[in-house]
């Protein structure tokens, strides 16, 4: 969906810890794991533990993952990165797109889950085991383990903070202060209020239009009016399907876009910082950098700087024999804050 050369820079942005992943795997808070969601238990370790792990991806090739969840346990998931991956069960596909950084998956005990992740990823998974999750509230939906099966919750901003307490310190992370906290994220599962109404996601073939439509207009004035003619939808209803999809409205999409084209240049010309601002939509520079550091928590210099480093250190990259570009699998950044308005009033 998205060009290799909008996809460079957000490769280069994935950064594991070294730090943390020398460190040995029982000295870790949350150790990584060999084999998707298979952690290793910890010596003394009672099955009735909390037990938290960490998975993370690096590579652009698409990897292909099983797992079932143990008979006694519930399988929680935060994406700590923004990254674009499948879900299915059998012919049941569960989610198929870009997951948003925060984004909560829960799955049920007993069920298996299959994964393809398309980019470099980072999650934080819970193993928590069936009785610590709490009952819920009288006058809701009882918990029970198809309430909670498959349940995906797009950009859950407590999920997101819960999952940055614990991954801010990296290995510092105290053992009862992680149990505390995956304990707080069952709780927050298990008393969510139930969407009164469910709102269908935009059909894919809607979707590729949208993006087609924005990747040849971006740099031009862009209303919601325009996006909602495009997907043949009112604007209301427009709206909320694009956010089911994606987990993002459709001004922040747009935002994305015109960031991700500033950083294909920033990455493989030597156009300079006000060119970049003016090519993408932006009518000032120091709006544009602004922006920029509101979404990647650098400046459009200094990332400039860090990525190409990050390129050079990391060797020569796969070269399409078609196109002579780098082929290299696209996500949105990780962040997302409300923009200041956009040159022409992008959207409204």
């Amino acid at each position: 969906m998205f060009s290799d050369m909008q996809a460079a820079g957000a490769r280069l942005t994935y950064q594991p810890s070294p730090r943390d992943l020398d460190l040995p795997q029982g000295s870790r808070a949350f150790p990584h794991e060999r084999r998707w969601r298979q952690p290793e238990q910890r010596t003394g370790n009672a099955r009735e533990d909390i037990v938290i792990s960490r998975w993370t991806y690096a590579q652009t090739a698409v990897k292909r993952e099983e797992a079932t969840t143990p008979a006694d346990r519930y399988f929680f998931s935060i994406a700590l990165k923004t990254t674009r991956l499948k879900l299915t069960r059998g012919a049941r596909t569960i989610f198929d797109g870009i997951m948003p950084a925060g984004t909560l998956y829960v799955g049920a005990p007993s069920k298996p889950l299959c994964a393809q992740f398309h980019a470099p990823c980072d999650f934080l998974h819970f193993h928590v085991p069936a009785n610590c999750i709490p009952s819920a509230k009288s006058g809701r939906e009882s918990v029970t383990p198809d309430v909670l099966n498959d349940l995906v919750l797009l950009r859950d901003a407590f999920a997101e903070q819960l999952a940055k307490a614990l991954t801010e310190h990296g290995h510092l992370v105290d053992q009862d202060f992680a149990r505390c906290i995956a304990q707080t994220l069952a709780m927050h599962v298990a008393r969510r209020e139930q969407p009164r109404a469910k709102v269908n996601a935009l059909p894919k073939w809607r979707l590729r239009r949208i993006e087609e439509y924005v990747r040849a207009h971006f740099d031009h004035c862009i209303r919601l009016t325009d996006l909602a003619g495009v997907a043949g939808l009112s604007r209301m209803h427009f709206a909320a399907q694009f956010r089911a999809a994606t987990g993002y409205r459709p001004r922040e999409y747009l935002l994305h876009q015109r960031i991700e084209h500033a950083k294909s240049l920033l990455l493989n010309s030597e156009t300079s910082l006000a060119e970049v601002a003016l090519a993408v939509g932006f009518c000032t520079q120091a709006h544009f950098s602004t922006v920029f550091k509101r979404m990647t928590g650098d400046t459009p210099a200094r990332w400039r700087c860090a990525s190409r480093n990050a390129l050079v250190s990391s060797g020569p990259a796969a070269v399409d024999p078609a196109s002579g570009r780098e082929t290299i699998s696209g996500v949105l950044p990780a962040e997302l804050r409300e923009s200041c308005e956009m040159r022409n009033n992008l959207i409204t």
